[in-house]
């Protein structure tokens, strides 16, 4: 007898009612993709759970990736019996001797299957007497067990668990619509990436590139960012923004107060022309509130203008260590900080306007038509599309940190 199921449960998605159906057909596809490398295993679902037939794979890397995939709650190994006593028997008993560090336990049957004989409070002694007889040194203890076995009779069949390993919780990716996320190579704008995802958003990037303020290995930093956002949600498609022309336009002909708010809000209006061709019905971005000049009320007020696509800022009301521990929790963080630039530190204001007025702004505009340079910068746009890669590389600006 071998564990030789992997049992998913869902979480807020169970609550969808009507619509459960799509998510769980959202959340198969997802797990599919993840696993999709493992050609022996087989997966199905229904409304209640997903189940991982292993056919012989080893368990512990297929619970390594099930770990990043959104929508599921929780997951646990499983053994699979039919619904006959002797062998729940024997399943509880492997499931008991096999747990680690475990003196006391407690048996815990769900009868799903109605027409099965025996009820739940039934089972629960005749399965915890079987592990008792069997056994030396354990006792049961029904409050504060070190290892609760969780025993479900099916339809199907049973499937029994002990250990029961968190998952990523939120929503599968690709439930809740698309987004676009303006991704700078900073901490934060990967952290928004990977929270908007948790929400069943799917991401597609777009980055400012502005050579030769900025370099290679800048856009390269991007790049690699979004690869490793892939590990969440599969497949991402960067588009690079070719920046320079607009931003020296932008330097040269803007107050130098409020070069920084146009800045923004003729990416906002790039951005825009990227997601209308898309098909995309948002903008994410990591901007926390108060954090930076451009990133007060008064600021967002003024950007925001020039848009009427809803923006999702997941980390507005976190301050940067919390939004630091997220960043080294997903492996981001060593790669956010290379030292290399972004456009946004380029031509940096000795003194940015924190209160700038969308008066002002519409003042300084009118002096100047970004029009022909907006569509040569969509026009010029190249678009990059990572899929998740299982094979670890070394970071190799590692060393460097």
């Amino acid at each position: 007898m071998h564990y030789d199921h992997i049992l998913i449960r869902y979480g807020e998605m169970s609550l969808k009612g009507k619509n459960l159906k799509h998510f769980v057909a959202k959340l198969y596809e997802n797990v599919k993709a993840k696993l999709h490398d493992y050609e022996d295993i087989k997966i199905k679902r229904n409304r209640n759970r997903m189940y991982i037939l292993l056919n012989g794979e080893d368990p512990q890397p297929i619970l390594e990736r099930c770990k990043d995939v959104f929508g599921i709650q929780s997951f646990s190994l499983a053994i699979k019996v039919e619904n006959e006593e002797e062998q729940m028997k024997e399943a509880v008993l492997y499931a008991l001797t096999h747990a680690k560090n475990t003196k006391t336990f407690k048996i815990t049957t769900r009868r799903v299957d109605k027409d099965f004989p025996t009820d739940s409070q039934a089972m629960n002694r005749v399965l915890g007497g079987y592990a008792l007889t069997n056994t030396e040194g354990y006792t049961v203890d029904v409050h504060n067990p070190d290892v609760e076995i969780n025993v479900e009779i099916r339809k199907d069949g049973t499937y029994i668990t002990s250990e029961k390993i968190l998952g990523a919780g939120g929503l599968p990716v690709g439930t809740t619509g698309k987004s676009l996320l303006l991704l700078s190579g900073g901490i934060d704008s990967p952290v928004a990436g990977y929270l908007s995802m948790k929400r069943g958003v799917e991401i597609e990037a777009i980055h400012f590139h502005s050579p030769p303020y900025t370099s290679e290995r800048a856009k390269q930093k991007v790049l690699d960012l979004a690869k490793q956002l892939t590990r969440y949600g599969h497949k991402i498609k960067v588009h690079i923004v070719p920046f320079t022309k607009l931003q020296q336009t932008i330097h040269r002909e803007i107050p130098e107060g409020y070069g920084m708010t146009v800045m923004r809000r003729v990416m906002l209006q790039v951005s825009e022309r990227v997601a209308e061709e898309r098909g995309i019905l948002s903008f994410t971005t990591g901007e926390s509130l108060g954090q930076v000049a451009s990133q007060t009320m008064e600021s967002m007020n003024t950007i925001n203008e020039v848009t009427n696509y809803p923006i999702i800022r997941p980390l507005v009301s976190m301050d940067k260590l919390e939004i630091i521990d997220i960043s080294k929790r997903i492996d981001m963080y060593d790669i956010s900080i290379r030292p290399f630039e972004d456009c946004c530190t380029v031509f940096v204001p000795s003194a940015p306007k924190t209160r700038p007025t969308r008066e002002k702004v519409l003042q300084y505009e009118e002096r100047v038509d970004f029009t022909d340079e907006i569509e040569e910068t969509v026009a010029g746009i190249e678009t990059v599309e990572f899929e998740e890669n299982h094979t670890q590389e070394k970071d190799e600006f590692s060393d460097l940190l």
